[in-house]
């Protein structure tokens, strides 16, 4: 495990997966954690895709591509390559580690990328930046997705309310878990998180698109509880989100993952918000969980 700490905040990611672990500040856990093995998804970095792809298929250039099915129950690949991979560290300062790894060409995924993820913390709370560098002599689609579970605090999550930057909402066959319709807007429907309302009660596994950044240009969304809060920010390029509410979270019982994504589930086959980088290109963006007042 790798620690780093700046001021009262803390901070521990995982070398596997480099997963977020925890962070805290004043001794307050401003996501959940776990000890040893992450349970439900929690802290991972999702690439060269978030969430599913179906019946783990794809086609790359003409060719069909075949994942490994890493979600049985329902036959899809899930989450991408790196979330158990051993990750290398290239910088570990007091405040600031960098990780990286390569996905290499194999079954299902034919082109090299070169990744890194770093965790800083300062003032404002915690920064996450992924790169993604293709490696490979041909163009290549990915998305880029993580998975924390944000925590106001010392809050029990139902005290909590949930605000949302999201207008649309993802319909999805309920056996795959796989879009089958176009996003819909949120207005006047029972997934309207614009404005925050309460968690209790509130049930769900869901994708959620045209997440709109705010004046500053960055896009939040927040848990709000009676003791402490939390907001999770990222920039544009997130402009999808999965809210997910289990009622079992390992020590914890309710939890709410909020999880920023580049594309929505399935991009691999419906091409919608893919990054496309050629040979040599690289791409980077970050996001971040800060305590609120």
């Amino acid at each position: 495990m790798l620690e780093i700490s700046y001021g009262a905040s803390r901070a521990v990611i995982a070398r596997t997966g480099a997963g977020l672990r925890s962070f805290e500040v004043d001794g307050a856990p401003y996501v959940e954690t776990y000890d040893d093995e992450p349970p439900m998804g929690c802290g991972a970095v999702l690439i060269p895709w978030p969430n599913r792809t179906a019946a783990a298929t794809w086609t790359f250039g003409g060719e069909p591509q075949h994942l490994e099915v890493t979600e049985p129950a329902r036959g899809n690949a899930i989450h991408g390559l790196v979330r158990h991979a051993e990750w290398d560290v290239v910088e570990h300062t007091g405040s600031l580690v960098s990780l990286e790894t390569t996905i290499a060409a194999q079954a299902g995924w034919p082109v090299p990328l070169h990744v890194t993820t770093s965790y800083a913390l300062d003032e404002n709370g915690l920064t996450v930046a992924h790169g993604v560098h293709n490696v490979g002599d041909r163009s290549t689609p990915f998305g880029v997705g993580t998975h924390p579970y944000p925590r106001a605090g010392l809050s029990e999550n139902d005290d909590c309310t949930l605000k949302l930057a999201a207008t649309t909402v993802v319909p999805v066959d309920a056996d795959s878990m796989i879009p089958n319709g176009a996003p819909q807007h949120v207005g006047g429907t029972e997934y309207d998180f614009r404005e925050a309302r309460p968690l209790k009660g509130v049930q769900l596994d869901t994708a959620f698109g045209g997440c709109e950044p705010g004046p500053d240009g960055l896009v939040r969304h927040e848990v709000r509880g009676p003791r402490q809060s939390v907001e999770l920010w990222a920039d544009p390029d997130f402009k999808w989100v999965q809210v997910y509410t289990p009622d079992a979270f390992p020590g914890r019982g309710r939890a709410v993952a909020i999880e920023p994504m580049t594309c929505p589930p399935d991009a691999l086959n419906s091409g919608v918000d893919l990054i496309v980088l050629a040979p040599g290109e690289a791409w980077a963006a970050r996001w971040g969980v800060r305590p609120l007042a």
